[in-house]
């Protein structure tokens, strides 16, 4: 089994799978999607989102575990197959699509989600958004998701408004993304991305993913709901510009 030497790969590496496991407890949300977009500084968005599978599939079993009692299941449900079919668009389109055009979508879907929030912020009494709304975020979710990792700022425009309490909104993202990203496996093992030399680096960067989700439950279960939405919020407007800037460079 080979793996990556190349000493900026792991410069690059390293803070992202942190920035990720931070992400997966629910402290810093939005900052997760950047995961890949720093990795790609390095090697290839395919090759970085497969290196990042067994990454993924730790962290999450380690999310579920830290937030198996705060879970709204019914909520739960409703995304659930909308991302999957996300999923499945994104493995019938991933050898057809340019990467920089997806970058450069969900780059402007993301600042126009917060521009309205900004021009036009909710109202304590301002009900949830409609649930098409939410089935369409769902599986812009779950195709973002497959492309590059960055499921979370579509879901999160959908979910912030329903204004759920941190651990709760923790909890399901949790769960969600869990089912999101286990039903990858096969499409990626399809596609040919999931060959040993990508296993081999995964085993290598492995250790980090206890340690942010480590730090990421113990911020979590302190922080207050306000600071925790607008740090939501900076890591999508930081994605966002990453994203932007990868479409157009």
């Amino acid at each position: 089994m080979t793996l990556i030497t190349d000493p900026f790969f792991y410069l690059v590496a390293v803070p992202a799978v942190l920035l990720l496991g931070i992400s997966k407890s629910g402290f810093g949300a939005g900052f997760g999607s950047l995961a890949v977009p720093l990795m790609a500084l390095a090697v290839s968005v395919p090759q970085a989102a497969a290196i990042l599978m067994p990454v993924l599939l730790l962290m999450d079993l380690l999310g579920m575990a830290a937030f198996r009692r705060h879970l709204d299941r019914s909520l739960l449900w409703f995304l659930l197959p909308w991302g999957l079919a996300g999923i499945a668009l994104g493995t019938l389109l991933f050898r057809l699509l340019d990467g920089r055009a997806v970058a450069g979508i969900l780059g402007v879907v993301i600042l126009a989600f917060l521009a309205q929030r900004l021009l036009f912020p909710p109202k304590p009494d301002s009900p949830p958004p409609p649930r098409w709304v939410g089935a369409l975020l769902s599986a812009t979710s779950g195709f973002t998701s497959f492309i590059a990792h960055a499921g979370g700022p579509p879901i999160n425009a959908y979910v912030i408004p329903l204004r759920l309490s941190p651990v709760l909104f923790t909890g399901t993202m949790a769960f969600f993304f869990f089912f999101i990203n286990l039903s990858k496996w096969v499409p990626y093992y399809w596609l040919g991305l999931l060959d040993w030399r990508n296993l081999g680096t995964s085993l290598v960067l492995l250790p980090l993913a206890p340690l942010g989700v480590w730090v990421g439950v113990r911020i979590a279960h302190r922080i207050q709901p306000v600071l925790f939405y607008r740090l939501i919020h900076i890591g999508m407007f930081l994605t966002a510009v990453k994203l932007l800037w990868d479409a157009w460079r």
